[in-house]
Parts: C-alpha cells; structure tokens; sequence
C-alpha cells in the first residue's frame, strides 16, 4: 500500500532549504572573480572578495585562494555565474584562457552541488530582487507586471538575458545574443560599422558595446577623421578622457557607444516584448553616470518607426550596485537546481 504524502508546509520547506546552505557563490567575468558565502535562507551575502582574473591560471586556482582566505568557507552547495555559454561539462571561456571540468571541480572542492550557469543568467535572477536604490532609470516608461524582462550588460563582453514567467516563476534566458551582428542608424555608424566588418570579418554588437569595444569605436572614429590614435588608451583611460573632454575622439566614441546601446536595447526590447523593462548592468555603463541621459540611448532605443510607441512606454534601467547582483542571481538559482 502506497505511503500518505505529507504536503509541504513552511516549516518543512524551510528545513529542506537549510540543507543547501552555507553556499558559496561566484560570478566570473573576463576581467574579475568574485566569491561570497551566504550561511542560510535570506541571509545578507559575507566575506565578499574580486579578484583580477589575469593574476590566476584557472578557475581552480582563484577558488583556491578565495577558500584559504577565508577560513571555513567551506560550503555543501555552491553555483557560479561565468561569462561563457553552458553547453555541457567540460567548459572553455571565450575571454580568458580557464577550462574546467564541472564534475571534476565538484569533487575537488567536495562539494553536494555546483550549478555553473551563465553570468548574465544569474544577473537576471537577481532583477526581481532589487530594490529602488540599485536602479537608476533613463527615459520614460512603467514595468507591467509579470512582463518579460530584458538585460544586457558591456563589460569585458556583451552579456545578453532576460526573464520570463514560466510555472509559477520567472526563468533566466541563457543565450549568446552578445554576437548579434550589429547595425547601423546613420552614415558615420555604418562607416565604423564597415571598419569593424572589415577588421573581424563579422562586426558583432560585442565589437562596440564593450571594454574592447568602446577602444574599437575610438581607433575607428580616429581613422574615419584622419586623427592621430592613441594605442596606449583602454577603455578606462577612453572613457575618462571622454567624460572630460580632455579628447574629441574620446567623447565621440562614448556617445556612439550610448547611440548603439539604446539600439541593440532597443533590438531585444522587441525580440522579447519586454514591458517589465529592460536593465543594463555590466561594469562601463554605470561609470558613465549623466552622459548616458544627455546621450541618444533613449533616442534610439524608441526609434523602430511604427513600434516607438510600443517602446515608449518600457522603462530602461542601469543597474547601480555596490556588490555584484549575480552572486544573489547564483544562489537564487540554487534554490530552483
């Protein structure tokens, strides 16, 4: 005779949830790894470390210096965000030279669990979660509820999620839509946009909204004017002098920079009918603070002719936290492993 089910009841699924804890969380882009530690349901996220990704050989390594700096970091679950697609066990980042094995990195660190997901689909985990003072939004527009989500990020890449309502629940998309082939609005963009096709073979989104990428619309933009380039200027040195007006090119860059974005925004806005919003993390836009509101990003983000009213009405955020919201995505998606 079959045994009687006992329904779930709170004190029953918080028992179960307390055996997932502590957790250790990652999120790991192509140019830092941060970790942290979460002890029980709801807690506040501790022991908070970034690393410098150059400064380690693998995944392995930083994870290793992560555990003997914080005595007792030990965790039974543990899930990390990484820039890269999941696809199986064995994976290899397109920014960095780390490989691993999954069930491999299991066992070494003795662990119950290790959810590896991508980076931007951990972020997107995070969105339902944070609060007014963690977004700053550009433009008009209100979030319908229960509406689809977009998010995408310029950082060392282009990371591209999204959520969207399914059992009960929001689910993170997990895609590549960084790779989109990027297009043009105007005679200069699709001058650089030739450029860019001429240089990579495929002039990707990723190719402009980006650390490199932003470096990548500087040279243009310095060839296209007949300019003097700069080799020795990054992204940082770029936007600095930009945001200054310490250099024409540099300022010319950031506003096609902001110009693209509100297009590619604009793009996946569409694809996913996102009406809950659309949110830009990622470590450049943040920095650049009002820019980004005087910039043509809204402009562009609305101008899809017969569907500008449509988009009118979606409100676009960027994402202002001081610790990564991924490493609270990670966990979150402990809870749905």
């Amino acid at each position: 005779m079959p045994r009687p089910s006992h329904p779930a009841t709170p004190a029953r699924e918080h028992r179960a949830a307390a055996r997932r804890y502590p957790r250790l969380v990652g999120d790991i882009g192509g140019t830092h790894a941060r970790f942290a530690r979460q002890l029980e349901p709801e807690a506040a996220l501790q022991d908070v470390a970034v690393y410098d990704c150059a400064d380690f050989p693998s995944l392995q390594a930083v994870l290793r210096r992560y555990l003997n700096e914080h005595a007792g970091a030990q965790a039974h679950w543990a899930a990390i965000g990484i820039a890269n697609p999941i696809t199986g066990d064995h994976v290899q980042m397109t920014n960095l030279s780390w490989s691993f094995s999954i069930a491999q990195l299991q066992r070494e660190l003795g662990l119950q669990q290790l959810l590896v997901i991508n980076d931007f689909s951990a972020l997107a985990l995070a969105l339902p979660v944070l609060d007014a003072s963690q977004l700053r939004q550009i433009g008009p527009g209100t979030a319908v509820d229960d509406a689809p989500r977009a998010l995408l990020g310029p950082g060392t890449g282009l990371g591209v999620s999204g959520l969207v309502a399914a059992d009960g629940r929001e689910v993170p998309l997990s895609g590549e839509g960084g790779h989109v082939t990027l297009s043009a609005a105007d005679d200069q963009e699709a001058q650089v946009i030739a450029m860019l096709q001429h240089r990579f073979g495929h002039a990707s989104a990723e190719r402009a909204l980006s650390g490199p990428g932003l470096v990548n619309l500087y040279q243009a933009l310095c060839r296209l004017h007949q300019v003097h380039i700069d080799t020795t200027l990054d992204a940082a040195a770029i936007t600095h002098a930009g945001l200054e007006g310490e250099c024409a090119q540099c300022t010319a860059a950031i506003e096609m920079f902001c110009s693209l974005l509100g297009t590619v925004a604009g793009n996946l806005a569409l694809t996913l009918g996102a009406r809950g919003g659309v949110y830009i993390g990622g470590g450049i836009v943040p920095k650049l603070g009002a820019a980004l509101d005087r910039s043509r990003f809204r402009e562009r983000f609305e101008a899809k002719g017969r569907f500008a009213g449509y988009l009118h009405s979606i409100p676009t955020y960027v994402i202002e936290a001081d610790t990564s919201p991924a490493l609270l995505g990670a966990s979150r998606a402990l809870d749905f492993a």
